[in-house]
């Protein structure tokens, strides 16, 4: 099993790995640092459209061997925010992934539309961090980007729809610990061994075992990520 996006590095259990996203620079240094100590952690580095004033230079500066992907970054359109320093922001990671050949992991919250067009617009590949277009929009997803989903898939019956709507060889599995924790364990702070119940709930929706859910899932992250 493999959690595809973490912000906490703790209680990993028998994971294979774990990919910690970077929402800032102190967050993608840190990544880096847990990840040269364990080689179960995988770091990505990257800016949060929440964080637009971080210094993009020294996110560049970061970039080495040790870091699978750029992110997260992408859109939030909620109120009152800068809506061109974020695509600006945005469009520079996507170079940089680019230039380095790493995927993205793409943070789209308000702005499933613009952020779409925007990857259109690049030869870019990488992951759709906790997917909320909805059905309809898959089609519009690029073909070279995967599909994230979260512990909320196994509370929310309309996002248990679209992920049987998801191509099985493009569906990775997150938990966003701390966030978004999966029934049973609704209520508590996230952990990324608990993407397990996440598993579950696709191998539910797909109507196969554990073990053959696991297996598609699982290559798919180390195809994504480029590990072996």
């Amino acid at each position: 099993m493999i959690d595809t996006h973490s912000h906490i590095s703790t209680d990993i259990g028998k994971l294979d790995f774990v990919v910690l996203s970077g929402s800032n620079i102190e967050d993608s240094k840190n990544n880096l640092k847990m990840a040269k100590a364990d080689k179960r952690l995988k770091a990505a580095i990257g800016i949060h459209p929440q964080e637009v004033g971080d210094n993009f230079e020294a996110l560049e500066k970061m970039m080495c061997d040790q870091v699978v992907a750029v992110g997260e970054c992408g859109l939030e359109f909620t109120d009152g925010v800068d809506r061109e320093k974020q695509i600006k922001l945005f469009e520079s990671q996507i170079e940089l992934s680019m230039k380095h050949n790493k995927p993205l992991i793409v943070h789209s919250r308000k702005a499933s539309d613009e952020t779409l067009e925007i990857l259109k617009k690049y030869n870019c590949r990488g992951v759709i961090h906790c997917y909320t277009g909805g059905i309809k929009r898959i089609k519009n997803v690029p073909e070279s980007f995967y599909f994230g989903i979260d512990g909320n898939l196994t509370y929310e019956s309309g996002l248990q729809e679209v992920a049987k709507s998801i191509p099985k060889d493009r569906l990775v599995l997150e938990t966003d610990s701390p966030f978004l924790t999966p029934i049973p364990h609704r209520g508590e702070i996230n952990r990324p061994e608990w993407v397990e119940f996440v598993y579950q709930e696709v191998a539910r929706i797909w109507e196969m075992s554990f073990e053959e859910a696991e297996k598609i899932i699982d290559n798919n992250a180390r195809t994504l990520f480029q590990i072996v």
